[in-house]
């Protein structure tokens, strides 16, 4: 792929961050969280910039010619690649919290579980897990980590306003599923987004567990 950099951006930054974007998805494709090229990551380069990974590739086989530049409308930069469907939901993590730098979603079998089992819900209650304290912001087992399940659907900007419409109802948000499909999470560094991705999954899992002894 031929990647053509603004001026502003030092080729070693663009590679540094792509590196890092393929390197965990490598990772996360070998725990099986991104069957049949599923899942997009992206990092943030600068206030105007991210770095994301281009649309149909293999996660688990990713370098850095599957990286791809855009701008914060989401818009190729430099490249005719085309970045995944829903890098909307990318660039709206970095334009709401400039503090924020990298962004995974993933396909894990526990996460679209979930997202079915509690769709009718519409949030998922965390509340007594250790491992809530994971999360960036949780220090304590007794707090309630709230995450959403948003209705699937293949138009970008409306689920784009049904986060908006999360946030704007000062409700905290450090994750979100979509139904039968997958989950979003975020932080500082590719490091504390991990982190993040992580735990919930961990969650998740104790969860469905809990539900499915409870039927038995």
């Amino acid at each position: 792929m031929s990647q053509q950099l603004p001026s502003t951006i030092p080729t070693s930054l663009f590679e540094t961050t792509a590196d890092a974007i393929a390197d965990t998805a490598r990772e996360l494709a070998a725990s099986g969280w991104t069957p049949a090229t599923s899942s997009n990551f992206s990092a943030r380069i600068d206030a105007d910039h991210a770095a994301i990974t281009i649309s149909g590739r293999d996660k688990g086989k990713l370098g850095r010619d599957d990286i791809m530049l855009i701008d914060m409308q989401g818009k190729a930069v430099g490249t005719d690649a085309k970045p995944s469907a829903e890098t909307a939901l990318h660039t709206q993590i970095y334009r709401r919290w400039p503090e924020m730098h990298a962004v995974l979603h993933t396909h894990s079998r526990t996460q679209s579980v979930a997202s079915r089992l509690y769709a009718s819900d519409g949030v998922i209650r965390l509340q007594g897990w250790e491992l809530q304290k994971a999360i960036t912001g949780y220090s304590t087992h007794e707090s309630l980590l709230e995450i959403p399940v948003f209705p699937n659907t293949q138009h970008m900007p409306e689920l784009v306003d049904r986060v908006d419409a999360w946030l704007n109802a000062d409700k905290p948000l450090h994750a979100y599923l979509i139904d039968g499909h997958g989950i979003y999470t975020w932080g500082r560094d590719m490091r504390e987004t991990h982190r993040h991705l992580e735990a919930l999954e961990f969650l998740l899992g104790c969860e469905l567990d809990l539900k499915r002894l409870r039927a038995s």
